[in-house]
């Protein structure tokens, strides 16, 4: 399972652009990795595992602005397609099943 973080949170303030740093902070020492601007993800052995994480990140939310968890299976996850200009290029490989931290 795959666990995708989109998020849309304000940068106006001060007090904005420190709750976003903290979320981007909370996200990466959670294991997500930057797929691209605002778009987090991670690798989950399961469903349970990924709810777990989706939990554990929704109870780190900034007060303002919108965030949204996807859960996507692995072979979804490698039908993405990622296009730099007018090339298309090849996704990250996924990792093996058996990762160990």
């Amino acid at each position: 399972m795959w666990v995708i973080a989109m998020f849309d949170l304000p940068t106006d303030t001060p007090a904005a652009r420190k709750a976003y740093a903290r979320f981007r902070k909370n996200l990466l020492e959670d294991g997500f990795t930057m797929m691209q601007y605002s778009i987090y993800t991670r690798h989950c052995a399961s469903m349970e595992n990924a709810d777990a994480h989706i939990a554990r990140m929704g109870q780190k939310l900034p007060p303002a602005g919108e965030v949204r968890f996807l859960a996507i299976t692995d072979r979804q996850f490698a039908r993405i397609k990622v296009f730099w200009g007018k090339k298309r290029q090849k996704g990250a490989p996924a990792p093996s099943q058996m990762e160990l931290f």
